[in-house]
C-alpha cells in the first residue's frame, strides 16, 4: 500500500507529465496501488491489480504501462496518443516499433521523448512507448521510427 503524501506527489509529476486529471486517473483515491521501491526508498514502480502503471525514471518522468495507458486513455481519450491502421496493429500489439508512414492521427501536443499510448483506429489500446518524433513529424514523414513501443497487447 501506499501513503497519501506518496500519493500526492505521484498524482503532481504525472498532472505536470501528462496534463490536468492524469494523477487522479492514474492513482484514484479508492484503488490499491503499491509503490515499490529502490534500496534508497525513491520510488521505482506502480502497481494496481498485479499490473504495472508506472515506473518512476531517475530523471523525474513516468514510463508507461500498458494498464496505466489503459487508466489514462480512459480518462483523458486521445491526449498523448499515436494511432495507427490495420496494417501495422499486429505488429504493435507484438511490441514492435510504429513507423511514421503508419501514424494515421497523432495528438499535436506529442513531443520526441512523450510517453504515448498507441491505439488502433477503432480506440483499442494496442501498446505504449516513447515518442522519437514531434506530432508534426510523425505527420510528415514517411520514414522513420515514429513511437519506440515498450510494451504490447499482445496478440488478439
Amino acid at each position: 500500500m501506499s501513503s497519501a503524501p506518496d500519493l500526492d506527489a505521484l498524482r503532481t509529476v504525472a498532472d505536470y507529465q501528462f496534463g490536468a486529471g492524469a494523477g487522479a486517473a492514474l492513482f484514484p483515491d479508492d484503488d490499491a496501488v503499491t509503490v515499490r521501491r529502490s534500496t534508497s526508498g525513491r520510488p521505482r514502480q506502480v502497481l494496481a491489480d498485479g499490473e504495472r502503471l508506472v515506473s518512476y525514471l531517475t530523471d523525474g518522468r513516468f514510463t508507461l504501462g500498458v494498464a496505466g495507458g489503459r487508466r489514462l486513455r480512459a480518462s483523458l481519450g486521445d491526449a498523448y496518443s499515436v494511432t495507427v491502421g490495420d496494417e501495422s496493429a499486429p505488429f504493435v500489439r507484438d511490441a514492435k516499433n510504429v513507423f511514421a508512414k503508419f501514424v494515421s492521427d497523432v495528438d499535436p501536443a506529442v513531443r520526441p521523448r512523450d510517453e504515448v499510448s498507441v491505439v488502433h483506429e477503432d480506440g483499442t489500446l494496442l501498446a505504449v512507448g516513447r515518442a522519437e518524433l514531434s506530432a508534426d513529424g510523425m505527420a510528415d514523414f514517411d520514414a522513420g521510427v515514429a513511437v519506440k513501443v515498450r510494451s504490447g497487447i499482445g496478440p488478439e
